[in-house]
């Protein structure tokens, strides 16, 4: 019982790390060409950048962004 207590909050993690790791996969272009004189101002710049972009981004990122709500 306590390892799969163990397994379900390292599963729920995983999924969190693949989730981001897609978002960064489908916008790192887009972050690159728009946004690059943010990209060392932090996640909500960068975010609030490509958000200003919204009508320029690629359909992936575009997508990912309102899957998150953004």
């Amino acid at each position: 019982m306590a390892r799969f207590l163990f397994i379900i909050p390292f599963i729920w993690l995983v999924s969190i790390a693949s989730a981001q790791q897609q978002g960064h996969d489908a916008c790192a272009r887009d972050v690159s060409r728009f946004c690059r004189a943010q990209i060392n101002d932090g996640d909500q710049i960068v975010l609030a950048c490509l958000k200003q972009n919204r009508a320029r981004l690629s359909k992936a990122c575009a997508k990912i962004l309102t899957d998150h709500g953004q």
